[in-house]
């Protein structure tokens, strides 16, 4: 016990001082490189959708029970002279030729990343945009189609996820409700990742 005592008791050198000192001084700069890089993040962080803008071009890659296949594909996505309507354009090419798919993006609730896709034909699709996320649910003749839009730094994915309502798997949970689940297998992958021009 005495010698605890005189250990804890025992009085402080220079060296005890200078070691605090130091120790406070690399505290001090640990925190100032911390508040300046949550600064800089803050500062940096992009803006759903103006900055998006641009061409993006790249290669698409379609996997289906048919076999796959590439082809070159394009993504024009500005701004218009309206607020809030935005020129969204899919481009392909392959041994059909040029295909052009011009729709527009427009807001419905900004703040709540609600937007549709008018594909300029009678056809309005919903789509929710989270960060740099887009994502839409959809059926037409007779499949379920979900795609994802993610844009990054100098590059936008593309991504449809297909499945045929007629190949539709029913089962029943083992309880007393017997609860149904439906699971729809995925029949078709669409997967580009495209590069900003």
């Amino acid at each position: 016990m005495a010698g605890f005592n005189r250990y804890c008791s025992r009085p402080s050198t220079n060296r005890d001082q200078i070691g605090v000192f130091l120790n406070m001084n690399t505290i001090f700069f640990v925190l100032l490189s911390l508040c300046a890089q949550i600064m800089c993040c803050q500062n940096t962080t992009a803006v759903f959708p103006d900055d998006y803008f641009g061409i993006y071009s790249g290669t698409l890659e379609i996997h289906s029970k048919h076999g796959s296949q590439s082809i070159p594909m394009e993504f024009h996505f500005q701004p218009t002279d309206s607020v809030g309507k935005y020129s969204y354009t899919l481009v392909y090419e392959g041994d059909f030729g040029r295909q052009e798919r011009a729709y527009h993006l427009i807001e419905q609730n900004k703040e709540r990343g609600e937007y549709v896709v008018d594909e300029n034909n009678g056809i309005i699709l919903d789509d929710k945009v989270l960060g740099n996320r887009m994502y839409a649910l959809f059926e037409v003749g007779g499949s379920l189609l979900t795609t994802f839009i993610t844009f990054e730094d100098d590059t936008m994915i593309f991504e449809i996820v297909a499945s045929n309502k007629n190949d539709r798997r029913v089962t029943f949970a083992d309880n007393e409700d017997k609860t149904e689940v439906i699971s729809y297998p995925i029949s078709t992958v669409q997967r580009a990742v495209l590069q900003k021009q």
